[in-house]
């Protein structure tokens, strides 16, 4: 039977894991409800990221809330579902880890008429600082994106646009 100390480490590293899940699954939660100081909170001061496979990246917590408010802000249009499955977490010390996570994504912006799905693995570098995860770096890889004209569909119609554009 194992022991107490091996025990209490099992149990944190499990607990370590579903907060970093919680950490993962906040920030898809703010980016698409454009909670942006909420989201600011999920990264540390000096994060970086590295979107579109090094088409945009960013250093700093502002700089990074910036751009996305700026492209994905309720200024934009844009409208997205992001969704991430299937988490492959290594606790590399008892304060860093590593994390990959499958994407689907759906974006559309109706004044645009531009519709945009995305299928990709992020990659994360998370550390657990004051004891509390937080993304040091986010990253992603396609598997594909796929973009269309919305004006391409004419039977396509969006219902409760007001109330997503408004939440």
């Amino acid at each position: 039977m194992a022991d107490l100390t091996t025990l209490e480490a099992r149990i944190q590293a499990l607990e370590d894991i579903e907060a970093i899940k919680r950490l993962k699954y906040r920030y898809w939660r703010c980016l698409d409800l454009k909670r942006w100081d909420e989201l600011a909170g999920c990264f540390t001061p000096d994060a970086t990221v590295d979107y579109s496979e090094g088409k945009y990246r960013f250093q700093g917590v502002e700089a990074i809330i910036g751009f996305l408010s700026k492209s994905l802000g309720r200024a934009s249009g844009s409208i997205g579902s992001h969704h991430g499955h299937h988490p492959e977490i290594e606790l590399t010390s008892p304060t860093t880890a590593r994390a990959v996570w499958a994407l689907d994504n759906y974006l559309f912006n109706p004044g645009q008429q531009r519709n945009v799905r995305i299928a990709a693995f992020y990659e994360d570098d998370c550390v657990k600082v004051d004891g509390a995860w937080k993304l040091r770096h986010v990253g992603y890889t396609y598997v594909y994106h796929e973009e269309w004209s919305r004006a391409d569909t004419p039977s396509l119609r969006l219902l409760a646009a007001a109330e997503a554009s408004s939440a």
